[in-house]
């Protein structure tokens, strides 16, 4: 699996770094092509001669060297996968806190591939609180961490803490390529965004949504070889080149086009955040502002959840989102019933860094069996993943 694969090596300040030696050339024999970045302080553990020798290619450890700038932003693009083995107790915590003063961390803080990480450290310290509360902070960001071994250490002592062994990280590296393909054909509708509602040419009734719930689920369908039409509201983050991307303004607009795409959908996943009223007259011209209350006559827009309910074929999965600020479960179960969805994905405005604009969300997932599943806050992306093994789960697709 990682013939051929771009592999971004780091190797930061451990007693472990002389096994990053063994593991590069277990990398090189598999296939994959590996450039490496060491920090200052792995330089005292192993030689960058090794290391170039064994890659063919110029081991990085500054920014800049002599005349010349080691460009990170394309270092973290170039990569299929960034690993970060052995990952010392103190490049950890400059992970999780976003510091950055050495190339690695740099390298780091602007990859755009997926970042895997082979924590080495001595029992205690990685037993200490702040290490456990790094790692959740860097796993919430949405890189793997690849589990510690138990054993001889580097201070004599036995126990958690040593880097995994490199056969067994390359061993965790091909099961990390082994792409998901249980949506292989299947097309899946997705909603993402919020939607605007004319107050006149200028002003609009919205919401904070960003679209990012909507994207990651998107990418996680594609990954896994499904046909994706995403039909979006006004957003600006970068959209997937891969999808059949349907661009909306008004929930109106969305209802129209969540209809025609979904008599020939499999599965139809409903994130957007959808105005519940819109203006029932909007101004053809710019309102000014004059003396005395303005007043806004709204009245409801179509349901769009509820509609492709009625419509929905026993072959096809419907899923909804539920974005709540009191009596969440009461709310969400309601309204799986109500709208006749298979599932109901609950988020809860009450939960600190989850929800809109956010990167991260905290869910509970019902089913119309009664089924209830809770998870805790973690990246949209992991999120994502987590709601797509639910729905290939429940819908047997």
């Amino acid at each position: 699996m990682l013939k051929g694969k771009k592999i971004l090596l780091g190797i930061t300040g451990s007693i472990a770094a002389y096994k990053s030696a063994v593991l590069l050339r277990l990398l090189i024999k598999s296939g994959a092509e590996v450039k490496v970045i060491m920090t200052p302080s792995a330089l005292q553990f192993i030689a960058p001669l090794t290391l170039s020798t064994l890659s063919r290619n110029e081991v990085l450890s500054e920014l800049v060297d002599n005349d010349s700038w080691a460009n990170h932003v394309m270092l973290g693009r170039w990569a299929d996968v960034m690993l970060i083995a052995p990952l010392s107790c103190n490049s950890l915590s400059k992970m999780a806190q976003g510091t950055c003063d050495n190339l690695l961390t740099a390298v780091y803080l602007s990859a755009t591939c997926p970042v895997v990480v082979a924590p080495a450290m001595d029992e205690d310290m990685w037993l200490h609180s702040s290490t456990k509360e790094n790692i959740k902070k860097i796993t919430s960001y949405g890189n793997a961490i690849i589990p510690v071994e138990t054993g001889e250490l580097a201070s004599g002592l036995h126990g958690p803490g040593r880097m995994a062994e490199p056969e067994n990280i390359v061993a965790w590296l091909n099961d990390f390529f082994k792409e998901k393909k249980q949506l292989t054909g299947k097309k899946i509708l997705i909603t993402a965004g919020p939607t605007h509602e004319a107050i006149d040419p200028v002003r609009f009734i919205g919401n904070h949504s960003s679209g990012k719930m909507g994207i990651a689920l998107a990418e996680e369908c594609i990954k896994r070889g499904a046909i994706v039409t995403l039909v979006a509201g006004p957003i600006s983050e970068s959209i997937p080149s891969e999808l059949n991307l349907i661009k909306v303004t008004s929930a109106a607009q969305m209802y129209d086009a969540c209809l025609k795409e979904f008599s020939t959908t499999n599965i139809a996943i409903l994130s957007a955040a959808v105005a519940d009223y819109t203006i029932a007259a909007p101004s053809a011209s710019k309102i000014k502002k004059q003396e005395g209350e303005l007043v806004l006559s709204l009245e409801k827009t179509k349901d769009i959840l509820k509609e492709l309910g009625v419509h929905k074929k026993p072959s096809q999965f419907l899923v909804g989102f539920a974005l709540e600020t009191d009596n969440e479960t009461e709310n969400a179960i309601n309204k799986l019933r109500d709208k006749k969805a298979d599932m109901i994905v609950l988020n809860s405005l009450k939960d600190t860094g989850a929800g809109f604009g956010s990167s991260n969300n905290k869910i509970t997932i019902f089913d119309k069996e009664g089924g209830e599943f809770a998870f805790d806050i973690k990246s949209k992306k992991l999120v994502a993943a987590d709601i797509i093994d639910y729905v290939i789960k429940l819908s047997h697709v």
